[in-house]
């Protein structure tokens, strides 16, 4: 995808605009008559990329700030109500990713003509889904976006379990479904509706979903793999031309621009493990990933040098505040209220129109290298490994030209980091690590499903007392707690209670 369609512009008008009509007030905004679905689905897609920092990528030690406050969550492992429920208010949002896709799949349900669109949706909305569980476990599903449709204001929340079966089997019927031979969607954001990509995006997913079982359910994990794997079915995503992702422009920011590059940019730095495992294997990434500014606060035009020497990066420890970091060994000092802790580039992975990567071919590579290394999955691990840390490598170019890591540096890296059999899930999964870097949900989803990387327990002295290790899920917006009450209280009741360490159902 290379530019943002104009038709996103008519579709903020249509949920901003207003009637003073009385009369109009239960007309559906999401359903005009003249409006083809197509515009709806491609607004789902857009909007699936949200502003999620706060807890996710702190969790896994990628972004750091040692401030407490409105910037507080992660760092700390405490409850910041503002910050743990973006996923669930943006996913859920009146012109959000649910209401969309439900919206679009009730309207293409019985058209033939629209085929192909209804089963991008299926597949579309299985991917906001497993974000949504993978965050808070149980959540509405089987009612969700049925407000205007079926005058479901209050969804009841459905058990995890449950809903991950429904996305198994929406995925593995939605991608077969797909057929190259019906009208081709082509106002589709990531691959103009072409069906080989599409299917190849669904198998990925659906990878990505069964391998969320294996420590749960061995047997179901490699149930589904095998179908993912099995060409008949389409394949997996090969190359990153496979890769689903939202290019943002100088119109369209990214949703994270403005804490990197706004009045927050000051608070924000690279994680300590994260940098250190970068530098501890020479990567390249390194380089176009961090730099320390001369004048860390101040906007990029006035930051003034950018040390991008991989040398010379130092990640933020977590476990402190901002008075208490001042005390750790080795602490690098301040220019002005800013620290001198490495931070993102933000002419590269931290532009305003950085493009926001949801399913990758690395990722895919790399789970499957998991799978076979499991024994569910046929192929060569160290091939697709190399092929996964390579993959991500070249990725870097979608960033800026300037991120771009030549070929020779992706082989010497291999060489001077081989596979090694005996610690194969070890090196699979922090490469994951790597690979989901900006992508905070995946990230800390893999981390928990996988234990890798090996990461130390922050031990912030304030930490909420149910975080034993590691945050296990995000809690319950207070909204919920009082508007949807009841069944609030069911879902805790089944799931267990609304705290950061209650585990979600794959996870235990």
């Amino acid at each position: 995808m290379k530019h943002l369609p104009k038709y996103l512009i008519i579709l903020t008008l249509l949920a901003t605009s207003c009637d003073k009509g009385f009369e109009d007030v239960n007309v559906n905004p999401v359903q005009a008559t003249s409006l083809d679905p197509i515009y709806f689905f491609s607004n789902a897609e857009f909007s699936s990329a949200i502003a999620t920092h706060n807890y996710q990528m702190q969790i896994v030690q990628q972004i750091n700030t040692p401030f407490t406050g409105v910037v507080e969550g992660g760092n700390h492992n405490v409850v910041s109500d503002p910050n743990s429920n973006a996923n669930f208010n943006s996913l859920y949002l009146q012109n959000g990713p649910v209401n969309l896709l439900t919206t679009v799949i009730s309207q293409t349900k019985d058209d033939a003509a629209r085929s192909n669109l209804y089963n991008m949706s299926r597949i579309w909305k299985a991917y906001v889904f497993m974000v949504l569980v993978d965050t808070y476990g149980d959540v509405p599903y089987f009612q969700a976006g049925k407000a205007f449709l079926e005058g479901i204001n209050l969804p009841k929340y459905d058990d995890q379990k449950l809903i991950y079966e429904d996305i198994l089997k929406e995925l593995t019927e939605g991608t077969k479904a797909l057929d190259a031979t019906k009208p081709i969607e082509s106002g589709d954001l990531f691959f103009k509706g072409n069906i080989a990509q599409w299917k190849k995006l669904g198998n990925s997913l659906l990878l990505r979903a069964a391998m969320r079982y294996t420590k749960l359910d061995p047997a179901k994990a490699k149930q589904f793999v095998a179908i993912a794997v099995d060409p008949a079915n389409g394949g997996l995503q090969d190359s990153n031309a496979d890769n689903a992702y939202i290019a943002f422009n100088s119109t369209f920011n990214h949703p994270l621009a403005g804490y990197f590059q706004g009045t927050e940019r000051g608070n924000v730095y690279m994680g300590e493990a994260f940098i250190d495992y970068l530098k501890t294997t020479a990567d390249p990434r390194l380089k176009v990933i961090a730099v320390k500014y001369e004048a860390p606060g101040n906007p990029i035009a006035t930051a003034g040098a950018e040390d991008t020497n991989p040398a010379n990066q130092e990640g933020m420890p977590y476990g402190y505040n901002e008075s208490t970091i001042t005390g750790v060994a080795g602490f690098p000092g301040k220019i002005g209220s800013a620290f001198k802790y490495s931070q993102i580039n933000r002419r590269t992975v931290g532009k305003i129109d950085a493009p926001e990567f949801f399913i990758t071919y690395s990722q895919t590579s790399l789970l499957l290298a998991e799978a076979v290394q499991r024994g569910w999955a046929t192929g060569n691990v160290k091939a697709l490994y190399e092929a996964g840390v390579k993959a991500h490598m070249a990725q870097m170019t979608t960033y800026d030209v300037s991120a771009t890591i030549p070929e020779a540096a992706q082989t010497a890296y291999l060489t001077a980091n081989p596979f090694v059999p005996a610690k194969a899930l070890e090196q699979i999964n922090s490469q994951y690590w790597v690979s989901s870097f900006l992508n905070g949900s995946e990230a800390w989803a893999n981390f928990r499903r996988s234990g890798f990387p090996v990461l130390p327990i922050n031990m912030y002295p304030g930490k909420d007392p149910s975080v034993k290790d590691f945050i296990k899920r995000l809690v319950y917006p207070v909204r919920e707690r009082s508007v949807n009450e009841a069944n609030y209280k069911e879902a805790v009741a089944r799931m267990g209670p609304d705290e950061l360490g209650t585990p979600i159902f794959w996870d235990k």
